[in-house]
């Protein structure tokens, strides 16, 4: 007990000058799941601003920090755009003993809020888009994406759900926790997963297997999107890869 408590000491004691305390903010509620961890709504106690802040899940990790996570944190600190969610901090909380017996801290990837995603707007019967609000919604859209394209990124896992609106209409696109670099190789082909995209978003070359790819498997997924803005629903809701 005397070791643990020293040893907690001396973790009180560390500073992290570039990663503050998550305590700065109030939860107020949870709002969604990311790739790779839970959303919540909260606020900053002293500005009162919302934020939503993006819990990164480490409970099954026993190596440390998640590549996962840190492959986010890398590619968003390097984006920026007026259609792609910002990260604006990096908090912690204080460290404490997990199941392994390491000391560890829980960490928060912190956004600014959006008040609406797309995948819920659509799912509001008392929410109607007309044509022009569809255009606007889509050109936003494909900018973000045509920036990202232009940065070597690729999103795979494009979705309404991964769509943020603010309350002044402004399209966000969020959850990069699939996203990765892409290069082309002097003409060598890739080799990277095809157990990305969301099931019924998923392109045909990647149901098939393929694993050099590139763009087009994010335009696939943006125009499921634009459908379903018509349809007001996904329209290939297969269960299985087969349907």
């Amino acid at each position: 007990m005397m070791v643990n408590r020293d040893r907690m000491a001396i973790y009180d004691d560390l500073q992290f000058p570039y990663c503050d305390d998550v305590s700065k903010y109030e939860k107020l509620d949870k709002i969604g799941q990311g790739t790779f961890g839970e959303v919540f709504k909260a606020r900053h106690k002293k500005t009162k601003k919302v934020v939503a802040l993006k819990k990164v899940l480490m409970e099954n990790e026993k190596e440390g920090f998640p590549i996962t996570a840190l492959r986010e944190i890398k590619i968003l600190q390097q984006l920026k755009h007026d259609n792609i969610v910002k990260l604006n901090e990096i908090c912690r909380t204080k460290p404490a003993s997990n199941a392994y017996n390491r000391w560890r801290s829980t960490f928060y990837l912190v956004f600014d809020f959006c008040e609406h995603d797309l995948a819920g707007l659509l799912s509001n019967i008392n929410v109607k888009f007309s044509l022009g609000e569809i255009k606007k919604v889509m050109q936003q859209l494909l900018e973000g994406l045509f920036y990202i394209h232009s940065s070597k990124i690729l999103h795979r896992d494009m979705k309404a759900a991964n769509v943020l609106i603010t309350k002044s209409g402004t399209l966000k696109l969020a959850d990069f926790g699939l996203a990765r670099a892409f290069s082309q190789r002097n003409g060598q082909p890739n080799r990277y997963t095809n157990r990305v995209v969301t099931l019924w978003y998923r392109p045909p070359e990647l149901l098939l297997g393929e694993r050099n790819y590139g763009p087009p498997i994010d335009i696939w997924g943006t125009g499921c999107i634009m459908a379903e803005m018509w349809t007001r629903a996904p329209i290939m809701q297969g269960q299985y890869r087969n349907q």
